[in-house]
């Protein structure tokens, strides 16, 4: 085949974006305003219907749907944003995969708390093959210190958060609730950990916006599975603000929305208790700091750029799927392992895919993945486990299913920029440098 450029993962921006962008800059207001705040209320809403297109531009058109969801700087701050709420710190312990971004843990690192890690299953799940984590090793590595886990929903499939439920409520013995300092945000922190009464499951739902599982016989879209889950926008992401992120959270006992909502504008404006919005109002500039905290908010330049991508997302959502597909068919056809996106239970948001190479080791994986980039493919590793890195000791051997996942792991191209020519390139490619480095 005649040689492609093909990049790994350019962001879809079209003339809608720009002129929503263009307008926001020439609105007087470019930082956290309306624009932010009808993102929020259309994710929420999104979220909890799977429709994009229901009128969210006040609160009253929100009629029965919660107030679920507040837009921040980034998936790393949403995280952590959702730990702090928690009330989570020093000498706590938080269960996190080995195989993931090193944001997951260090989020869990920025509150003060101690990661530990978790082996995945060996070779993923048996069915999807994701990353997930050894559920048996999970359970039996929650002590009264443990205070959360964070699952991850890599590439955009969905973990069994029935297992981890199952999980958490047997444990249920170990979890003592913290006690208030008597602050607000202690207060609200001792409230929900009262109310969940067990080890919270904060999602890294990074890669999983438009991803859902069928949790007790009722399909939910990630969002309104875990307790609190946190998204990311960043460019590579299947839905983008350039930056950027949202934290998301479930229905909690006795916790009322407006409050969760409430508490997360002060941490992530310095604990102001008027937003530059509000302070526009007549005589309105008064305000107060109820805390020392945060600096992690959207603005409304970004919030654009995330109106028009929700407007196009159902398709840009199917375009990926039909990549998937012709993926799939090459891989199955070659008997190389890959990610199976969708199953009777879950559907993912289709956000990478990756494949492994049979009886492979990591120097021939590498050479593998120099050869598709002669030949004008770009593609990618997700991820080298973290405790292989310098920032969490160098040391994989305590995990070795991660990092016999990790050795003869590749990850494809997978955008919607991509034509169905390209993705024969793709596959082309492969094909070309099995044949040379094998």
């Amino acid at each position: 085949m005649e040689k492609r450029k093909i990049p790994f993962s350019p962001p879809d921006i079209t003339e809608l974006e720009i002129a929503e962008v263009s307008n926001a800059l020439r609105s007087g207001w470019i930082t956290t305003g309306p624009r932010t705040k009808l993102l929020e209320r259309r994710l929420s809403a999104y979220i909890q219907t799977n429709r994009t297109d229901l009128d969210c531009s006040t609160q009253e058109a929100m009629g029965q749907l919660r107030q679920q969801v507040v837009c921040l700087s980034s998936a790393t701050a949403s995280e952590e944003m959702n730990l702090r709420l928690l009330g989570i710190g020093p000498g706590d312990e938080v269960l996190v995969p080995a195989y993931t971004y090193t944001s997951t843990a260090s989020a869990v690192l920025h509150c003060g708390a101690d990661v530990k890690f978790i082996d995945i299953q060996k070779d993923g799940d048996p069915v999807t093959h994701l990353p997930e984590m050894d559920y048996d090793a999970l359970e039996a590595a929650i002590t009264p210190k443990t205070k959360a886990i964070v699952p991850v929903d890599l590439g955009g499939l969905v973990c069994d958060y029935e297992r981890i439920y199952e999980i958490v409520e047997r444990k249920r013995e170990l979890f003592t609730a913290k006690q208030s300092d008597g602050s607000p945000l202690s207060e609200l922190s001792a409230r929900i950990q009262k109310a969940l009464g067990r080890v919270a499951v904060v999602a890294d739902s990074a890669h999983s916006l438009g991803a859902s599982r069928v949790i007790d016989g009722v399909r939910k879209y990630c969002g309104a599975i875990a307790d609190f889950s946190s998204f990311s926008f960043h460019a590579v992401k299947n839905f983008t603000t350039a930056e950027g992120g949202a934290t998301a959270w479930n229905a909690l006992p006795g916790i009322d929305d407006a409050e969760l909502y409430r508490m997360l504008q002060l941490l992530t404006l310095h604990g102001q208790n008027k937003d530059a919005l509000a302070k526009t109002k007549q005589n309105a500039w008064a305000y107060d700091v109820i805390g020392p905290w945060y600096k992690c908010n959207m603005t409304d330049i970004m919030a654009a750029l995330g109106l028009k991508q929700l407007d196009r997302f159902k398709s840009l959502l199917a375009r990926r799927r039909e990549i998937v597909g012709m993926y799939d068919r090459f891989c199955d056809a070659h008997t190389i392992s890959h990610l199976n996106h969708h199953t009777e239970l879950m559907d993912s948001s289709d956000h990478l895919y990756l494949i492994r190479i049979p009886g492979i080791d990591e120097a021939t994986r590498d050479k593998l993945i120099e050869h598709m980039s002669q030949l004008g493919v770009s593609t990618n590793v997700h991820y080298k486990p973290l405790p292989m890195m310098t920032a969490y000791g160098k040391d994989c051997a305590a995990y070795p299913n991660s990092y016999a996942y990790y050795q003869n792991l590749i990850s494809l191209p997978l955008h919607t920029s991509l034509s169905d020519e390209d993705v024969q390139y793709v596959c082309f490619a492969l094909d070309a440098s099995l044949k040379e480095v094998l």
